[in-house]
């Protein structure tokens, strides 16, 4: 019974730090860098969007950006990931982001923001590093 309790406790030491490092950055995102990106497909836009992004991660959670949110790794996989975050009482996601290729994204996101509902694709591309200007947002 010791010996068991012991197995389950080191599988638990192992799991824990591989799961925290897993919501840190998925394998699907760790050929993408943050940088200028133009999104296409942002609801109310009436065209192309662009957006200064230090960490890619950020686009998971497009709807709630600038948002302190609580994310969760549920699949990852060598193209895509699918993340679910909680940002409290300002409402929760789902996304599946899609690697293209390390310059091209697809997130298809869906949730709920200011208690309603949202569901959208985004399609990402990345047109360089950020220029260092007040127009510039980082997120």
């Amino acid at each position: 019974m010791a010996r068991m309790r012991s197995r389950v406790i080191l599988a638990g030491a192992i799991a824990v730090p591989a799961a925290a490092l897993a919501a840190a950055q998925p394998s699907a995102l760790a050929k993408v860098s943050g940088g200028l990106w133009e999104l296409r497909g942002v609801p109310g836009a009436s065209g192309p969007m662009r957006q200064c992004v230090a960490d890619v991660l950020a686009l998971a959670q497009f709807e709630h950006r600038g948002r302190s949110c609580k994310r969760r790794v549920t699949s990852d996989a060598p193209s895509s990931t699918v993340i679910d975050y909680s940002c409290g009482g300002a409402g929760f996601g789902h996304s599946d982001v899609s690697v293209i290729t390390p310059r091209s994204l697809r997130i298809a996101t869906q949730g709920i923001s200011q208690q309603l509902p949202f569901n959208y694709v985004i399609q990402a591309h990345r047109l360089g590093d950020c220029t260092k200007t007040p127009a510039s947002s980082r997120h």
